[in-house]
């Protein structure tokens, strides 16, 4: 009879009993995060288009779209901007992106999601790669030690999602205005609304269902508050919390479609379709 205090030999790297496909989900995370990650970059190193046009800005038909990319325009290009174009002290060597000023946020507090670091530490770092699937590791250091002490940080990152939230659907809002030949503003609707409008929504579902923001709203505590306001809005953070998995994905690749729909009507690509009334 085998001792039952002896702890079976850990298995070698990709080594499984899984008859599945398990390598499937990785291979199909690690796709989606790497399309998003360099298209993204891409993005935010070229907020002007070849002939000088602000990229990122759209005022055709007599709206305004921006790229959710790069809102809010703190310095930049487009007439928007808070503090004006370029800052004087930056240096010219280096490429100046109104992105650089605003990616930080939003990014930060992807990175350090709950659901991203199992998706990304399995597809990216083979850590482990798949459950029950062996690991090239032979330990496990946790994320008591730097650089991963830093994931500690997603709460504070919440905070300045969710203000992020309200400004892009400020944007949305501002986009379902459009002005006509005299000037005046006509309540509208166009392909570039619905998809900022569509963008806000899906960002805000993902947003609100973050585990941190749920152990916030419930009241500090280890169960949930018997207060009735911090109890009904436990309940719904918890239903889009059910789905975080989804609406992180489909914001993940909405807030990139956004982004490119704005770009592919400034570079006159595409034409805005849209109606007032």
């Amino acid at each position: 009879m085998a001792d039952a205090n002896v702890l079976p030999q850990q298995r070698r790297f990709a080594e499984t009993l899984r008859p599945d496909a398990w390598w499937v989900q990785p291979l199909a995370v690690f796709l989606g995060f790497s399309a998003f990650i360099v298209y993204s970059t891409w993005s935010a190193f070229h907020p002007l288009l070849h002939n000088g046009i602000c990229a990122y800005w759209y005022n055709g038909g007599g709206t305004d779209y921006i790229s959710p990319f790069f809102s809010p325009e703190i310095v930049g290009y487009s007439p928007h901007a808070i503090f004006g174009a370029q800052p004087g002290w930056w240096p010219s060597w280096l490429v100046f992106s109104p992105a650089f000023l605003v990616l930080w946020a939003p990014g930060g507090f992807r990175f350090t999601c709950y659901y991203y670091r199992g998706a990304y530490y399995k597809a990216f770092w083979a850590d482990p790669i798949n459950c029950a699937v062996g690991e090239p590791r032979q330990k496990y250091l946790g994320e008591r030690y730097f650089p991963l002490i830093i994931q500690n940080i997603h709460r504070y990152f919440m905070y300045f999602a969710v203000i992020f939230i309200f400004i892009l659907g400020y944007d949305a809002w501002e986009a379902m205005w459009f002005k006509d030949a005299t000037g005046a503003n006509h309540f509208g609707i166009g392909v570039g609304t619905v998809v900022l409008a569509l963008n806000t929504v899906f960002l805000a579902s993902y947003t609100l269902g973050c585990h941190s923001l749920r152990h916030l709203i419930g009241g500090f505590l280890d169960e949930p508050s018997k207060v009735p306001a911090c109890a009904k809005s436990y309940a719904c953070v918890s239903c889009l919390n059910q789905r975080h998995m989804m609406w992180a994905w489909i914001s993940l690749f909405w807030v990139g479609f956004s982004d490119l729909y704005v770009r592919l009507c400034t570079s006159g690509v595409i034409h805005d379709l849209h109606f007032t009334f």
